[in-house]
């Protein structure tokens, strides 16, 4: 009995070690919630227990502090603000962001997005910019751009991956090439656009100018191209798909469920929808 006793002692030792790591891992939760996503304005959230990202400013500071709030997150507690390109629905709220001096989030953009952007008197201060297809680190976050096809300056979509878990971004472009499926792969939580329905589009209140900027190859994606991404190309371990940036004139969030989930069913995926909105913030995935 004298003998097993070292043995016993180091096994409840594992166990309590292991059960303190596994807390741990726990505790470090990976969060993705979009907090607004439309053409009058866009936003999304990013963080785990130790980072927070806030991907593009296209609300007001007053309504990206409530929206935050509503999901218990802060604005002053966010660290980095990444920018996806330089259009108003995406970066309105972003010189009022850079020039107060109580939020500590460093600004990323591209090298050519940040002179596009009028920022008032002063260039702020907590500005890093990168060249499109970089990858960098954001507190225990890493971070891949990619070019993406859309008429900005110089646009760009983001993979975020953190405690084995990863995000992809992928709105505002006007089709979908080689290089972005590529970088779509293994995304456990995918936020795609759904712009337009071409119908509706085409018998819509826009001027015809309009219409074929929307259809072009730089405009955004319609239904069709959507479902024809889910269809053949959609990772089928993509758990979560979250469908966004849905035009108030020229589309409709039940047009979109209905295709999508129809995609969906003909390859045989379980894979979850979600459309995000533009009043309200979507639910929050934690993995």
């Amino acid at each position: 009995m004298v003998s097993e006793a070292p043995n016993i002692s180091k096994l409840f030792c594992f166990r309590l070690i292991r059960g303190i790591l596994e807390g741990q891992r726990e505790a470090v939760t990976v969060k993705f919630c979009v907090l607004a996503s439309g053409s009058s304005g866009n936003a999304a959230f990013v963080s785990t227990g130790s980072t927070r990202i806030l991907i593009d400013a296209g609300l007001s500071m007053r309504e990206l502090r409530k929206r935050l709030a509503s999901i218990d997150e802060s604005l002053d507690a966010v660290d980095a603000i990444l920018i996806t390109h330089e259009h108003t629905d995406h970066v309105s709220g972003l010189p009022v962001l850079a020039r107060n001096r109580n939020l500590r989030a460093v600004i990323h953009m591209t090298r050519l997005t940040g002179p596009s952007i009028d920022w008032g008197e002063v260039r702020p201060a907590r500005l890093e910019c990168f060249q499109a297809g970089a990858s960098f680190q954001i507190g225990d976050i890493e971070v891949q751009s990619f070019g993406i096809p859309h008429d900005a300056i110089d646009p760009v979509g983001f993979t975020f991956a953190a405690q084995g878990v990863r995000i992809g971004i992928a709105t505002d472009l006007g089709y979908i090439p080689e290089s972005i499926k590529f970088h779509l792969r293994r995304t456990d939580i995918l936020l795609l656009e759904a712009n337009h329905d071409l119908d509706m589009l085409k018998v819509g209140p826009y001027p015809w100018s309009v219409k074929q900027r929307v259809m072009s190859r730089v405009g955004h994606l319609s239904n069709l191209v959507m479902s024809d991404y889910l269809l053949q190309d959609l990772d089928s371990c993509t758990s979560r798909l979250i469908l966004g940036h849905l035009s108030e004139q020229n589309n409709h969030p039940e047009i979109v469920r209905m295709i999508a989930t129809q995609s969906l069913e003909q390859r045989g995926l379980a894979t979850s929808l979600a459309i995000a909105q533009q009043n309200r913030p979507s639910e929050v995935y934690c993995y």
